[in-house]
């Protein structure tokens, strides 16, 4: 019965550290009371409470709470039911630690005399389990307060010690005794009582090498260790032979983590023992014997004489123990050369060497590593005992790689520890070979190999700086290539591969080198000499040289590729002329040549595969009969074999590398050549080997040797052809009889030899244990692709990368023992074709012996082969499988008998993996009932096999098996499971079914398998309460497999598995301490502990974000989570990290954030490699929320552990991406930080004190030449700090280049971020903090420019480039007159000079010459005679590059390869282009670039077409004809670098496009000629570039297309994301297009249909989806298009519709288009604009109005009306949205005036026009009369708009409308009406004098004036009439006016008598007020015409008359008066009424 999460979350006894002293006590009687599988549960509970109030306590409270609580405490722990178990023991332990080592410590001695107690004898198995929690405590209160009770540590010692004979039959409790002697060890220390001491080290030497419980051993060695640290009583040699002898027999132990505290053990005392002086004084004393005299040692640094120690043990075997170094790794290498070692503990031994390093000193480590290295390269790997036995060989090299190259090479030494440890090979190891100096003796083939991989292993650490030792490392390299041993040819090989990725300068020389070396071996090969191994070892060189070539473009040669081609074709043309050898050497090293050009990829062979087609051919044709093969000689049939194998290994690296190439023919080609070659094997299958050797090509192969290797190369061939050729697979694989054949080799009984003579004697002695354990590298025919628990992935399969299972993910130690998962080591000379394969898709794996690799691409080819089949042919297959498994001869051979069971189960899980589609080849179909019984059967039969490894494979194929097969075989098979748990009681096959009934669910999937759900969990939770160990781990992780995938489904069961999985945490007999030996042992291997907490993280994801509502189960997860964390256990403290990164993530609010920060940052130097990055991986969750909120809760030093994390693991991403998300957030904020930050970090020194060790001279910087004082100051200035570091005993080295890099890199990133926001925000407080701080960052810049790492020079330079843009133009705050940068020019001019050097690169050329165009560009120097150097150099790279020579210069930078030619050469043109854009700004470039324009303008177009080339013709690799011989390979081979150089073209093209519109700007003339392609002929690179002869018939420019292609293409293709700088990329190519688009470039070439639909296509896109700069450039784009429309150009007259009026349609739907993502309400179904009405928005209305406005008049006639309705609605649109009136509106009606100016020209021959002018008005009508009813704030403003518009409308096409138009007369009685409403009237008075005024006048105008003045004159003199906003004065003032634009004097004086009376009348009628203004209007009148005024007022009655004077006296003595008030009338106008005060013009 399972424990209910609700009972586990309430039966907590202490709340927290605020509960009460009552709270505290345990409720005993309760705890009683409950049921017994119960009481685990509450007494956890309290005592994880009590455990956590005494963590919350400071030391007053745990001082004045100490009594109540060790009560408690004691209570528990005699306690007789239950008893403490583990977890309670654990928890009152951390108790008694935390009262005593926090609190005063009264209480101390009775607490511990109290335990003592309790320990005291006492024997029923109650009694024990309370002394186990008392010796627990014991333990745990010394480690915490054992200080203060050393008097009471000889009487607990001495009482644990007696307890260990009670204990006999309780593991449990001897181990928790050795484990805490060992902490009162650790505590006392030297006080600790010697006798007592004694009694314990011989207690404990005893037990670690005797007892048979592992978990005693273990604790035992840690209390030995304790021992051998702490006290000095054990430094003595008689101690140390006694401790080595009981050590080196634990190491033999088969559990891994007991042969891990051993190698601690002994490492302890042997780096305590070290002793530097041991050397120097017992060096004399010492004699050598003979036969150490004769060791063939390297000497790397040491003489021979060393001595082991001081003093002799034979004289004192009481003296000091004093070891030299050399003698203290003898110490090691004496018992790991004995052959009785076991491969288990030679692996113990290793990790030992592993301590011992790691122990000492790094700096002893760093200043001896050439001893070291001699020490296990000469003495161990070259022992005659290691190299008789191939695979101790094999391992024992691994172990070194491990100990030399992760351990000391990645761990310890720093990087000049690396260079110094690379020097060392290569001048005291490498050099030596062959012999040079007598005295050095010559290095075997073993040391060579061990060499050869340590220094390939520091090459990938120090990348670049490696350039140091380049010349060194490439001769050494290539001597060695001549070794006559294989293996050292291989190794040398793949380190030349390795040194040419990280230094690929030297590609080329060593590819020159290896070629001209083999061609002189070639011509020496009938010599007799040793030339034929010298040629095999120089053609693996060159082939791995050449198979990085696609790696490193910039560095390689087509040249040397062509010429190893040729060679190699001609050796197999000439292979027949020669000696059999002979030729067999030539046809070796042809095949290997050919398999190394291979990985050039297809675009190299694709031009020779017919001539590769038919090489391989002839090499493998149909074989003669089997009786002519029995009458060939062997040495012709090894010739034979030979050839073939050859043949088929570069087959092979054609298929890896050209899977493009792989067709259909090619495919059924290839399969013909190897159905020849197994009819050619099965001929020779029963042929016996000759014994004499002159018959065989190669001595050391027989001719059954090289059957097995041609047989694995068919069978990977096969497999590699089906994966890749899917449509063919079917074809091939049943044309053959491939799965019999492929199915003997894994599986048949009979079909091996016994490989070597330990398996025979295992065997015959019948002492076969186990198949993992035979170590013969071989192992009976086992497959390589099982290791343990881990199952490689098989070729083609999705995903290729071993991930370990998560048991095997803990610390590095873990490494040596995962060697011991199989008998078979790989290694690189099995396979050389794998050469060419390492560092592809992270692929570095061995390859396996040609025996074991056989077996591999055996299962590899049947599973692919089986799908396919018809089932029939499948049922027969799977039964003679099935026969295989069972036969009778097995039972004979327990050791085949397990390697064909593990075949076997691989192999069906390979073909269910492809029938499931989990890999490249076609599925196949095995869902045949039959196929499908059979499969079950068999795999039924191994989920109950007693090898887990095995079951671990089957319980996989099950899965995927049901996975394929459908619910109801689903469920038999769930049936079957479950009755086999049930009646089975065997544990391996009740732990089998578990894991089965896991994987089925896992792969089937929470949906599908949810029917099974219930059952499976049922069966599960019944099974993890099992006793037996293995089966309650499997079922387990089983749950979790079920839990994990079956997602929400499995919420149901989430209380039950969480109660039950807290009460077996719980539980004593699911964990080490069990008192079963039994039980102990297994969960040492198999800790339950460790699964429960990966069950709990399951449950944890489970929940997901629910776990914030379910508050129990919540608690009880966040209790044994808390639990996990203090655990003892890495791989349990691994497990609570994931758990909490999971609850930060669903419930966040429920955890403590500073404490968990805190956490993670403590395990950020965890020295378990998985912790670490687990806490990197939380750290990076966090930082993504909230990165100043970690940083905030964190402890200070955060920062500094995340750079020295980067330190360790420069490659770790996870860190970078920390930093980077860092940065991202507070750039802007933390600016000035972030520059110290990275300032810090690439000038950070780190010191090491090392005596004597020599410092490379090439650490310092690589210096330019500054000839400048200043400069050089400047320079000097960024190592001060260093200098003031500097001490006499100490090296200083920067941090590794890596890391430096990256800060440089986040630096750059800073400047980006920066630069756009200062562009954006001019006031940016970023951009000032980078300005403040410009002199640190250029600083940098310059110090990384100078550096001597490629990579941190070019991001210097960049660093430089940016700082140049974003500062270049900025004045200095403290000089206006001068610029920020000008004070800088030296040193930005001196950091450019090192990349010019010759010992530059391509990139770092490149880069400088872009900052060099950049330099120019910003103006910082505008006198082009002062511009000096930088000048200089762009005019002589421009020169260079149009000379006639090949070889290209920049500066001092010569010999680069036609790649790199091109690379510099496009940035040479693009910085010429870039001066040339900026030159339309910058008037003093002007000077600058015009000497040199003629010359770049056809550059820059030919490179422009040569881009359009690559870019629109990839698959043309061969051309009609070339323009000179020496271009003849480049022509040829155009296609294989065109990735490489498009790349460069890419970057550059815009520029140059750039360039040549601003000329088009210009207008030059020969800017047209070079378009045109009339441009006399230009020499570039020495070859001759003739105009193109391409005609584009009538089109003006030739150009055109390539420019305009390039154009489009790239903004089709733009990539998708929306950053700044793909918006402004893509506004610059369009700005570029609109040049190219104007006529005189493209003349018609545009208007072709299919050109110019796509190209509206391509517009419609981008308006929809890109911004408003780039709409109004395709507005201004449309408009050009439109203008310049050839339907523009006819004649007027023609009113026929053309066929490309279309054209024009399209134009203008572009335009509406804009208009209508801009504008509210234009689109019927989008009433909402996309873009807010911003000031560019408005910009661009604007914009995009006038286009449509300039259409309509270049539009023919008889469709203008559907266009001009268009505009209409546009306009009326826009003045009846309320969103409009303020922005839009005004500026909108210039361009409506001038629209309907320009219709009304052709009103009288369109009557069309005066129908929509009065549709227009109509519809202005409406938008009055609705803004009148004033709903919206809007309403007013657009009411007013509308009266101007209307106006304007009336003033501009009044010619349209007819004098009697009835709407004309309803407009105006509207504005009349509008001179009563209160915010209309003056703008109704405004609109009327406009009305009035206009002139000259048209009918309607004068129609218009005679309706409105008598209305107006009645307005004005009738003040009955309401007047709101005095808009009488207005009309006064209008009337006035109109008066004087009277032309006809006859109607003047009728308008003085008409106004002058009204004027009087209004007078009169409103008083004095009025007067001064009366006045003036009539002054006015009087002005306009004196004699008609007169005449008017002379018929004026007196009293008029005599009222007009008054009028005039009185108004005129204010005159200034009125005029102010005139202004302030004037000045309370609408200020859109003053903007468009509209009158006659």
């Amino acid at each position: 019965m399972s424990v209910s999460v609700e009972h586990a979350a309430t039966t907590n006894g202490v709340r927290n550290s605020n509960g009460t002293e009552s709270k505290l006590e345990l409720d005993v009687a309760r705890l009683h009371s409950l049921p017994s599988e119960q009481q685990d549960l509450y007494l956890f509970t309290f005592t994880v409470g009590l455990d956590n109030h005494v963590s919350s306590l400071d030391k007053d409270g745990a001082s004045s709470q100490q009594v109540h609580i060790k009560k408690e405490l004691l209570q528990i722990v005699g306690l007789s039911s239950p008893a403490p178990t583990r977890v309670i023991r654990n928890s009152i332990g951390r108790c008694f630690a935390g009262i005593f080592g926090k609190g005063d410590r009264k209480l101390l001695y009775e607490s511990i005399n109290e335990l003592v107690a309790i320990v005291h004898p006492g024997k029923g198995e109650k009694e024990l389990r309370k002394k186990h929690a008392a010796v627990h405590c014991l333990g745990e209160i010394f480690r915490a307060a054992g200080d203060s009770a050393v008097s009471l540590s000889s009487l607990t010692c001495s009482s644990l010690i007696r307890l260990l004979k009670s204990a006999q039959n309780h593991a449990g409790l001897r181990a928790a005794i050795f484990k805490a002697v060992g902490k009162i060890v650790g505590a006392v220390q030297g006080s600790i009582d010697e006798t007592i001491a004694r009694d314990i080290w011989k207690q404990a030497r005893t037990s670690a090498s005797g007892d048979k419980a592992a978990l005693v051993q273990i604790n035992a060695c840690v209390c030995l260790d304790a021992l051998v640290k702490r006290t000095p009583f054990f430094d003595n040699t008689s101690d140390f032979e006694s401790l080595k002898t009981a050590i080196w027999k634990i190491c033999d132990s088969s559990v891994a983590p007991v042969r891990r505290t051993a190698a601690s053990c002994l490492a302890s005392i042997l780096v305590k023992s070290y002793s530097e002086e041991a050397s120097d004084k017992s060096a004399p004393k010492v004699k050598k014997s003979s036969k150490a005299s004769k060791r063939q040692s390297m000497a790397i640094g040491v003489n021979d004489d060393e001595t082991a120690r001081s003093d002799s043990p034979s004289r004192n075997s009481m003296a000091k123990l004093t070891l030299s170094l050399l003698d203290l790794l003898r110490q090691l290498s004496a018992q790991y050369l004995r052959t009785s070692t076991t491969s288990r503990a030679r692996a113990a031994i290793a990790q030992c060497y592993c301590k011992v390093l790691l122990g000492l000193d790094s700096s002893v480590v760093e200043k001896y590593y050439g001893r070291i290295a001699d020490h296990l390269l000469v003495d161990v790997l070259s022992s005659p005992s290691i190299t008789y036995n191939r695979y101790r060989l094999l391992s024992t090299r691994d172990f070194v790689q491990k100990v030399l190259a992760n351990v000391v090479g990645c761990r310890i030494l720093g990087e000049t520890g690396q260079l110094n440890a690379a020097r060392t090979l290569i001048n005291n190891v490498l050099k030596n070979y062959p012999q040079v100096i007598k005295e050095k003796a010559e290095p075997n083939k073993h040391t060579l190999t061990g060499a050869l991989s340590l220094l390939a292993s520091l090459i990938q650490r120090l990348g670049s700086a490696f350039n140091v030792l380049g010349d060194n490392c490439r001769e050494a390299l290539v001597q060695v290539l001549q070794h006559p041993s294989y293996t050292v040819q291989i190794h040398a090989s793949y380190c030349l591969r390795t040194f040419g990725s990280a230094c690929p300068q030297y590609l080329i020389p060593c590819a020159s080198i290896c070629m001209n070396s083999l061609n002189r071996e070639l011509g020496f090969l009938p010599t007799g000499r040793h030339s034929s191994r010298r040629c095999v070892g120089y053609a693996n060189g060159l082939a791995a040289v050449l198979s990085i070539s696609p790696l490193q473009p910039l560095y390689s040669s087509i040249e040397i590729s062509s010429h190893v081609l040729s060679l190699a074709t001609g050796l197999l043309k000439s292979s027949s002329n020669v000696e059999l050898r002979v030729s067999g050497t030539q046809v070796q090293v042809a095949w290997i040549l050919i398999g190394g050009l291979m990985a050039l990829g297809p675009n190299f062979v694709k031009i020779h595969l017919s001539q590769l087609l038919l090489l391989w051919r002839n090499a493998l044709p149909k074989p003669l009969t089997k009786e002519n093969s029995a009458q060939r000689q062997t040495a012709e049939l090894s010739y034979l074999t030979y050839v073939r194998e050859g043949a088929l290994g570069s087959i092979l690296s054609f298929l890896e590398f050209n899977n493009k190439l792989i067709t259909t023919d090619v495919s059924r080609r290839i399969a013909v050549m190897l159905q020849n070659t197994n009819e050619f094997l099965s001929n020779l299958s029963t042929k016996r080997d000759a014994e004499d050797v002159s018959q065989r090509i190669i001595p050391a192969l027989q001719l059954r040797d090289l059957l097995l290797m041609v047989r694995r190369r068919v069978f990977q061939c096969y497999t590699k052809l089906v994966n890749f050729s899917s449509l063919a697979s079917g074809e091939i694989l049943t044309q053959s009889n491939l799965l019999s054949i492929s199915m003997a080799v894994f599986a048949d009984p009979e079909s091996y030899a016994q490989s070597s003579l330990g398996s025979s004697i295992a065997q015959s002695a019948g002492t076969f244990e186990s198949i993992w354990d035979i170590a013969d590298n071989w192992g009976f025919g086992l497959t390589g692709f099982v290791r343990g628990l881990e199952i490689k992935p098989i070729p083609g399969e999705h995903g290729s990368i071993l991930r370990p299972h998560w048991l095997h993910e803990d610390a590095e130690d873990a490494a040596f023992d995962q060697a011991l998962s199989s008998p078979i080591c790989g290694a690189r000379e099995h396979d050389s074709v794998y050469l060419s394969m390492y560092g592809r898709d992270g692929f570095e794996e061995l390859p396996d012996p040609p025996a074991t690799e056989v077996v591999n691409s055996a299962i590899s080819l049947f599973a692919v082969a089986l799908p396919l089949q018809e089932p029939r042919v499948q049922e027969g297959v799977l039964e003679q499988l099935a026969t295989f498994v069972s036969a009778s001869s097995l039972q004979r051979d327990p050791g085949r008998k397990a390697a064909v069971t593990a075949n076997v189960a691989m192999a069906l899980l390979a073909a269910l993996k492809v029938g499931g589609n989990e890999t490249l080849a076609a599925a196949g179909d095995l869902k045949h009932p039959a196929v499908e019984k059979i499969l079950q059967e068999l795999l039924q039969a191994l989920i109950v096999h007693q090898d887990e490894c095995i079951r671990n494979v089957a319980y996989e194929a099950l899965g995927r098996l049901c996975n394929s097969s459908g619910n109801t075989f689903t469920t038999n098979e769930v049936n079957v499971l479950i009755d086999t748990i049930v009646s089975n009681r065997d544990p391996d096959a009740r732990a089998g079914c578990a894991m089965a009934l896991g994987s089925i669910h896992s792969l089937l999937g929470g949906m599908a398998a949810g029917y099974h759900l219930k059952n499976i969990h049922g069966i599960l939770m019944s099974l993890c309460k099992d006793p037996h160990p293995a089966v309650h781990f499997w079922a387990i992780e089983a749950l979790s497999k079920v839990a994990d995938s079956a997602g929400l489904t499995f919420s149901p069961y989430i209380s039950s598995t969480l109660g039950m999985l807290a009460q077996l945490w719980t539980c004593d007999t699911h964990n080490e301490e069990s008192a079963s030996l039994a039980t102990s042992n297994t969960e040492v291997e198999h800790p339950t502990s460790d699964i429960i907490a990966h069950g709990i993280d399951s449950l944890v994801n489970v929940l997901g974000p629910d776990l914030q509502d379910m508050t129990k189960a919540r608690e009880l997860i966040l209790t044994l989570v808390k639990q996990f964390e203090v655990d003892d256990m890495s791989l349990i403290r691994a497990e609570s990290l994931r758990c909490w990164e999971h609850i930060s993530l669903y419930a966040s609010g429920h955890i403590d954030f500073s404490t968990y920060v805190r956490r993670l940052q403590r395990d950020l130097d965890s020295p378990q490699a998985e912790i670490r990055e687990i806490a990197i991986d939380g750290l990076y969750t966090l930082m993504r929320r909230d990165a100043e909120a970690v940083l905030g809760a964190a402890e200070a030093d955060l920062e500094d552990q995340i750079w020295a994390v980067l330190n360790q693991t420069p490659d770790q991403q996870c860190i970078r991406n920390i930093l980077e998300v860092w940065l991202g957030q507070t750039s802007l904020t933390k600016t000035d930080q972030w520059i110290t930050r990275c300032q810090n970090v690439v000038t950070r020194i780190a010191a090491k004190s090392v005596d004597a060790v020599p410092r490379p001279v090439t650490e310092t910087p690589a210096a330019p030449d500054l000839q400048d004082e200043e400069v050089a100051g400047f320079a000097s200035s960024g190592n001060a700090k260093e200098e003031n570091l500097s001490t006499p005993d100490a090296v200083q080295e920067l941090l590794p280049w890596r890391v430096r890099a990256f800060a440089v890199e986040c630096l750059s990133n800073l400047l980006a971020i920066v630069g756009r926001d200062a562009q954006l925000n001019p006031d940016s407080p970023a951009g000032h903090a980078l300005q403040n701080r410009i002199a640190d960052v250029i600083r940098l810049a310059f110090l990384s420019s100078t550096s001597d790492v490629v990579e941190l020079r070019v991001g210097g330079l960049k660093l430089i480039d940016q700082i140049l843009t974003i500062f270049g133009k900025t004045p200095d705050p403290d000089f206006a007159e001068a610029l920020l940068l000008e004070q800088y020019q030296a040193q930005i001019s001196s950091a450019l000079t090192p990349a010019f050097g010759a010992d530059s690169s391509a990139e770092l050329a490149s880069e400088a010459v872009n900052v060099c165009g950049t330099f120019i560009a910003t103006g910082l120097v505008t006198d082009v005679d002062r511009m000096g150097r930088i000048l200089k150099l762009l005019v002589s790279a421009l020169q260079s590059f149009t000379s006639d020579t090949e070889d290209c210069a920049v500066g001092d930078l010569k010999g680069l390869s036609a790649n790199a030619q091109t690379m510099v050469k496009m940035a040479v043109l693009s910085a010429w282009a870039e001066l040339q854009v900026a030159s339309t700004e910058q008037q003093y470039l002007v000077d600058v670039v015009k000497p040199y324009i003629a010359k770049l303008t056809p550059l820059w177009l030919e490179s422009l077409q040569e881009f359009a080339r690559l870019r629109f013709e990839p698959d043309i690799s061969n051309s009609t004809g070339s323009s000179s011989p020496n271009n003849g390979l480049d022509t040829m081979y155009s296609a294989l670098n065109r990735q490489t150089l498009l790349k460069f073209y890419q970057d550059s093209w815009l520029k140059l496009v750039d360039s040549i519109a601003s000329l088009i700007d210009q207008d030059s003339d020969f800017v047209f000629d070079a378009l045109d392609g009339k441009t006399a002929e230009t020499r570039v690179n020495g070859t001759t570039s003739k105009a193109s002869d391409i005609n584009y018939r009538d089109e003006p420019v030739a150009f055109f297309f390539v420019l305009f292609g390039i154009s489009f293409e790239a903004l089709m293709t733009r990539p998708n994301n929306d950053t700044p700088e793909a918006r402004e990329q893509t506004l610059e190519i369009l700005l570029a297009l609109k040049r190219i688009l104007r006529p005189s470039v493209s003349g018609n070439a545009i208007y072709q249909d299919t050109i110019f639909s796509e190209t509206m296509e391509l517009f419609d896109r981008l308006v929809l989806t890109d911004g408003l700069q780039i709409q109004a450039v395709i507005v201004d784009i449309a408009r050009n298009l439109c203008l310049a429309h050839p339907s523009a150009k006819e004649a007027d007259g023609e009113d026929h519709l053309s066929d490309d009026i279309e054209q024009l349609f399209e134009l203008t739907r572009i335009v509406v288009l804009v208009l209508a993502g801009v504008l509210p309400n234009l689109a019927e179904d989008a009433p909402v604009a996309r873009h807010q009405l911003s000031e560019e928005a408005v910009s661009l209305i604007r914009l995009s109005l006038e286009t449509l406005v300039d259409a309509s008049n270049i539009f023919p006639s008889i469709i203008k009306t559907d266009l001009h309705a268009c505009i209409i609605h546009i306009f009326a649109t826009i003045l009846g949205t309320g969103r409009c009136q303020e922005s839009v509106v005004p500026q909108a009606v210039p361009i409506f005036r001038r629209f309907i100016l320009s219709i009304s020209l052709d009103a009288s021959d369109n009557p069309t026009v005066t129908d929509q002018i009065r549709g227009c008005l109509k519809r202005f009508l409406s938008i009055l009369a609705h803004a009148q009813r004033r709903e919206t704030e809007t309403s007013l403003p657009c009411a007013k708009n509308t009266l101007l518009a209307s106006t304007i409308l009336l003033t501009s096409g009044s010619s349209a409308l007819p004098p009697n138009e009835p709407l004309i007369t309803k407009f105006l009685d509207e504005m009349l009406d509008c001179l009563h409403d209160v915010g209309l009237a003056k703008v109704a008075a405004n609109c009327l004098r406009s009305l009035l005024l206009i002139y000259p006048k048209r009918s309607t105008d004068e129609a218009i004036a005679r309706y409105l003045i008598p209305r107006l004159l009645l307005f004005m003199s009738d003040s009955t009439q309401e007047d709101p906003e005095n808009a009488r004065s207005l009309v006064a003032r209008v009337l006035t006016s109109f008066a004087s634009t009277l032309t006809q004097a006859a109607h003047v004086p009728t308008a003085l008598c008409l106004v002058l009376p009204a004027l009087l009348s209004r007078a009169s009628a409103e008083g004095k007020d009025v007067f001064p203004e009366t006045a003036a209007r009539l002054l006015e009148l009087a002005g306009v015409n004196q004699g008609a005024f007169r005449g008017v007022v002379g018929q004026m009655s007196a009293e008029q008359r005599g009222f007009m004077e008054q009028v005039i006296r009185e108004g005129g003595a204010g005159r200034a008066e009125r005029e102010r008030k005139d202004v302030v009338v004037e000045e309370t106008e609408p200020t859109i009424a003053l903007k468009l005060d509209f009158g006659a013009a």
